[in-house]
């Protein structure tokens, strides 16, 4: 079984032979990541962005942060500088990645509609805008709707398996804004992203951390595959497999906020088992993953082998988890 199939099979409930995985590369890995380039939603560690946005960057993290938003007004939003989803440049050096990621699963990068959103207008004012200009949120969003539904078809075009992008929406113990306002503003136009990436043949990859558990059955129902997610303690491993497992794949990490960073190798080691358990089933539903900024995340390289060497047993051991459960 090739490791597209290996993925597809997971995300499907289909009994896969082994639990594919996305390790460090000493380990292995059964994806290939693809994104355009220059992406629309580059996040650089320090500059300026193609919608105008400052960045500066967060201490020995690979990531940056916003420190100028480009639109501070609604009125010039006309004027807001939209990068071309369409210009050739960002598609040329893709050709032939199909034939280049030979039997792995192609996961494509998309763009934010949330995460994004905030970068342009800066976080409060988004806050704001949902009860103050619910109108231009929308018009601004669907400007990101739509370039999704472009970067899709591309894709799809390119022999794409998948398609991810990142919104991380919760706090550690709510989410960021009322579920009410997510569901009316944000909920129909990620239907439209899943809907359109499944009638182009890919599964539906979101990445999204913090405390998500009050939106996960409202992504479950408009068609989300595969929840892309690096922490799990502060929803519960409980809450979510007893919840949620079995209803969508887990693609997670050890939580790289809590036990990785303060756990002992044998609680890494015991919380690998406890994340396939809990939020794997016999046929499917689990894919472990490693957290690719390990300094930034203060993960320790003992932990990250134990924990990588774990999965790895799991991957082809993981139905005697089931079979045997822990005493």
């Amino acid at each position: 079984m090739t490791s597209r199939e290996l993925v597809i099979r997971t995300v499907r409930f289909e009994n896969p032979e082994r639990l594919p995985f996305d390790l460090p590369e000493k380990y292995g890995t059964d994806f290939e990541w693809i994104e355009m380039e220059p992406s629309p939603d580059a996040r650089p560690r320090l500059g300026v962005d193609e919608w105008g946005a400052v960045w500066q960057n967060i201490g020995k993290m690979n990531l940056g942060e916003v420190k100028d938003f480009p639109l501070k007004d609604w009125k010039d939003f006309d004027h807001l500088e939209v990068p071309d989803v369409h210009d050739p440049r960002r598609w040329e050096g893709l050709e032939g990645i199909r034939e280049k990621a030979g039997d792995k699963f192609l996961l494509a990068s998309g763009i934010s509609i949330y995460e994004r959103v905030h970068f342009i207008r800066g976080l409060e004012n988004t806050w704001m805008d949902i009860y103050d200009n619910p109108g231009k949120l929308g018009d601004l969003i669907d400007i990101l709707v739509e370039m999704n539904l472009e970067a899709i078809g591309r894709y799809a075009d390119l022999g794409a398996d998948g398609y991810i992008f990142p919104d991380d929406w919760g706090l550690q113990k709510k989410l960021m804004i009322a579920p009410e306002a997510w569901r009316k503003i944000w909920k129909p136009r990620y239907a439209q992203i899943f809907s359109a990436a499944h009638e182009a043949g890919l599964l539906t990859f979101l990445h999204s951390c913090g405390y998500i558990v009050d939106i996960l059955d409202d992504l479950i129902e408009i068609g989300l595959d595969v929840v892309h997610m690096d922490q799990q303690e502060n929803m519960g491993l409980d809450v979510l497999g007893e919840q949620f497992g079995g209803r969508l794949t887990f693609f997670a990490p050890v939580d790289i906020q809590q036990t990785m960073v303060h756990g002992s190798l044998d609680e890494i080691k015991a919380y690998c088992r406890q994340l396939a358990r809990k939020l794997g089933r016999p046929e499917g539903g689990f894919i472990p993953r490693w957290y690719s900024d390990p300094i930034g995340a203060g993960h320790r390289e003992e932990a990250i082998q134990v924990m990588a060497e774990e999965f790895v047993w799991l991957s082809k051991h993981w139905q005697e988890l089931f079979n045997h459960p822990p005493e």
